[in-house]
């Protein structure tokens, strides 16, 4: 069996304060994009993982898949299975390509197996495996808060309008990351700023990310300022980074920035 684990986007990302348990309470937008994987499940005499695409760096025992494995086995007499994941979400991008990994897995073992899990069943085994995995299960926009593994449905529908993503030759660590961010209440939360005109998200919809990941990468800051010239009307890093997306009203040309990086279409 097979399935298609999609790629998500950020819009708007405010890290507010750091939990006792060594995680950050935050806010932001989940947005599915159509930049996808390719996982598959078959019964096997034991069980084992393999990749193809973009290489995953790791051993096999880390891989979220097989930990969902492990995870799922605890509860249900599963057989010993064969995982094949094609990958093409980049890595290190923010674009949560690992988390709906795990997420994909899950649901399809469930379909696989018949295991009848519930949705809430779904979810808090995803929520065992990582922050951001829980969204994929569902895979609709969403106002996520805490770690980023509680959600609230939004209405969100950016289908009329040519989202490209430019993904620089750049890996940002999570650590790297949160290194520069500086935890802070909001004056007004996401989940309302995102019901304002899109054409006026660039005055108050930011990302705690960039500040700092700017400095030490101008390279990514130059791919935020390329898509506004080549008009934008909002962009901004996904996540915790490298990749940067745009909002435009028709596809844009990018060409100059397909020299350095890689470049994802009407997602």
């Amino acid at each position: 069996m097979i399935n298609f684990p999609n790629a998500k986007i950020n819009i708007g990302l405010n890290i507010t304060e750091r939990r006792p348990d060594g995680y950050h309470n935050l806010e932001t937008i989940f947005y599915p994009v159509q930049i996808k994987d390719a996982l598959e499940v078959i019964e096997a005499p034991e069980l084992s993982f393999e990749s193809s695409g973009l290489d995953i760096p790791g051993r096999m025992e880390d891989n979220l898949c097989v930990k969902g494995y492990h995870l799922l086995k605890k509860d249900f007499d599963l057989p010993p299975v064969k995982i094949h994941l094609h990958k093409n979400i980049p890595i290190g991008a923010g674009l949560g390509g690992g988390s709906a990994n795990a997420a994909f897995f899950i649901r399809l073992m469930n379909d696989k197996f018949n295991l009848d899990l519930t949705i809430d069943q779904q979810l808090n085994y995803a929520r065992k495996l990582g922050a951001d995995c829980a969204f994929f299960i569902e895979n609709k926009p969403v106002f996520a808060f805490e770690k980023g593994d509680e959600f609230e449905t939004i209405k969100l529908d950016l289908s009329g309008y040519s989202i490209a993503l430019v993904m620089p030759d750049i890996h940002i660590s999570t650590s790297e990351a949160y290194s520069g961010v500086k935890p802070a209440p909001v004056k007004q939360s996401l989940f309302d700023l995102i019901y304002e005109p899109i054409g006026e998200w660039k005055n108050f919809i930011k990302n705690d990310f960039e500040n700092n990941i700017f400095k030490n990468h101008l390279e990514i800051r130059g791919v935020k300022a390329a898509l506004y010239e080549a008009g934008a009307i909002y962009a901004s890093m996904s996540g915790s980074g490298a990749s940067v997306f745009g909002i435009f009203d028709t596809t844009p040309d990018l060409a100059e920035l397909e020299q350095h990086s890689q470049v994802f279409y009407n997602i």
